[in-house]
């Protein structure tokens, strides 16, 4: 009599020992297989590229899902902003792909209420609202550094109309009694967009902007101004700003700041008092827009 006739038990036992492993094999091997376990690939930067053309050369199989759209005028409709996962992560194939695409055509934004504020707060607002500051127009008006109207294009405009996003706005500005003058903020190191809206809030018109050799526009950093920055210098309210741009891979801050006529880390004012500054642009700092503001 054989083990198995005398424990009849035992071979059952067997059995399911042995269709159990068969399964469990079966199970790791197509976990495997669905999951690509081993085979991960650098997701490659998308960013810059049409959305049209990453779905027509997809090798890996990507799934695209738009989750924003934004309306960049220096950038054409349908090419990717932001992606997530970031560049360079190991991933998948068939992994879906989450990005933001620049929109084909401006959205609609309301024009905000600018009447009586000051340059400093119309620029915020304008720029909260999805609109960009243009030029400033002093006129004669007692009451100096306020908005008195806001035009588009020529035409005047007003408060709660519908404009396109990106729309340039421009503001005429009361220039006050007395003389009315104000300093070039320090923008040195910054990028085009915090460059403008520093010199537009201290009351200064965005002049000519030179970008030669820059591969970037909007990572640029500002290394000269026309101009200069002094700290004690002051300029007539809407007096042009002239900005010249390179690389950030380009800029050197120790040197950019060597090449000004005064230390910018240690301005003497008038009554001799040490007066110190930051050695960039505060966005959040109130900055004085005209002479009146500065306690000195």
């Amino acid at each position: 009599m054989n083990l198995f006739q005398r424990f009849p038990l035992l071979k059952h036992i067997l059995y399911m020992i042995g269709v159990s492993v068969v399964i469990l094999f079966l199970v790791f091997l197509f976990i495997k297989m669905f999951a690509r376990q081993g085979k991960e690939y650098e997701l490659p930067d998308m960013r810059g590229q049409a959305l049209a053309a990453l779905e027509d050369e997809n090798p890996l199989d990507f799934h695209f899902v738009v989750i924003d759209s934004l309306y960049n005028p220096d950038v054409e409709g349908g090419t990717v902003l932001q992606q997530d996962p970031k560049p360079g992560t190991m991933v998948k194939s068939r992994r879906k792909i989450y990005v933001t695409l620049a929109s084909y055509a401006p959205a609609d934004v309301v024009l905000p209420e600018l009447s009586n504020m000051s340059v400093r707060s119309a620029v915020s607002a304008l720029e909260a609202a999805g609109l960009v500051c243009g030029r400033l127009r002093f006129v004669d008006s007692p009451y100096r550094n306020v908005i008195l109207d806001c035009s588009c294009k020529g035409k005047m405009v007003y408060a709660g109309e519908k404009m396109s996003q990106g729309a340039v706005v421009d503001l005429t500005v009361g220039i006050g009694e007395g003389v009315a003058a104000t300093r070039v903020p320090f923008v040195i190191g910054q990028v085009p967009a915090k460059v403008r809206r520093g010199i537009l809030a201290s009351s200064l018109n965005v002049g000519r902007e030179h970008f030669e050799g820059v591969t970037d526009r909007a990572t640029a950093v500002c290394y000269r101004l026309d101009p200069d920055y002094t700290g004690v210098t002051r300029y007539p309210l809407g007096t042009d700003v002239e900005i010249w741009y390179c690389d950030a891979s380009e800029a050197d801050a120790e040197r950019i700041i060597a090449t000004f006529k005064v230390d910018s880390t240690k301005i003497i004012r008038p009554d001799d008092d040490e007066f110190y500054i930051s050695s960039s642009y505060d966005d959040d700092y109130d900055y004085p827009s005209n002479d009146d503001d500065w306690d000195w």
